[in-house]
């Protein structure tokens, strides 16, 4: 099967993920971004080339080039968690959009294999790109930042009217869409910006399902071993009790809404 042969680069394969999609589930990491958000915890996703961090001292290549034929004995190795669980394989980056050479290849041979897949995305890609994706996929985990195209654009680097319209084509495919917000302080975190996704989120046909992703800092490390900026350490996480308020106010768009996921 041509298929296989299919080349992509990825920089980490994570197991045992519950937050990823239903069950227990592998997660692929795919190199490339279009977008620079300044929260990032895993900057070095972005670039597609390869790179080396500096990790405890040492020097870490981040970037692997391999095919779906190579890759898939490292994901069939937890295929009793994905049928006891019903999970399966995730791809993550970085943006896995970025790889339409190879990702819908690696969801076609997992779905091949039986195994439930989902992709988690900024949705910043050509539909068409996009489409090659479909027929394979199971779950779309899709944040949605901000609904003010120009504040997102200064977080992230890019507008945010294609993500939106595109938000809008993976519900009308009735593909099973949850939409995830990372609420990150100074950029969404007010209740207004919150209840404004929210009723967005609750718009778009099919769904119900929105997840409030905290803001944290725990990738800050990894800028620092890239040699490059973090432009958030000055920023505080959110307690606890300010984040369930923001949950408040996301519940009544109606969606199930939930901290985490």
């Amino acid at each position: 099967m041509d298929y296989l042969k299919a080349r992509g680069r990825i920089f980490d394969i994570q197991r045992y993920s519950i937050h990823d999609g239903p069950g227990i589930r592998t997660i692929v990491f795919l190199k490339g971004c279009p977008l620079r958000c300044r929260w990032c915890c895993n900057p070095e996703g972005q670039r597609r080339e390869i790179e080396t961090m500096m990790v405890d001292g040492k020097p870490k290549t981040e970037g692997e080039d391999i095919t779906v034929e190579e890759l898939l004995p490292r994901l069939i190795t937890d295929e009793f968690y994905y049928r006891r669980s019903g999970g399966g394989v995730t791809l993550s980056g970085g943006e896995c959009l970025m790889q339409p050479d190879f990702a819908p290849h690696l969801l076609h041979a997992c779905h091949d294999l039986g195994y439930n897949t989902a992709i988690e995305t900024t949705g910043f890609q050509k539909w068409e790109i996009i489409e090659k994706y479909l027929p394979y996929l199971d779950h779309v985990l899709m944040d949605i930042k901000h609904m003010d195209s120009a504040k997102h654009k200064e977080y992230t680097g890019v507008p945010n009217e294609l993500i939106h319209e595109n938000a809008h084509k993976f519900a009308r495919s009735g593909i099973d869409l949850t939409i995830r917000v990372p609420v990150i302080p100074t950029f969404n975190n007010t209740p207004e910006e919150i209840r404004d996704i929210a009723e967005f989120a609750a718009s778009l046909p099919g769904v119900k399902h929105l997840h409030l992703l905290p803001y944290h800092r725990l990738g800050q490390g990894k800028y620092e071993g890239l040699g490059r900026e973090y432009k958030m350490r000055d920023i505080e996480p959110m307690s606890k009790e300010y984040m369930e308020m923001l949950l408040r106010e996301a519940k009544k768009s109606g969606l199930i809404c939930q901290i985490g996921g």
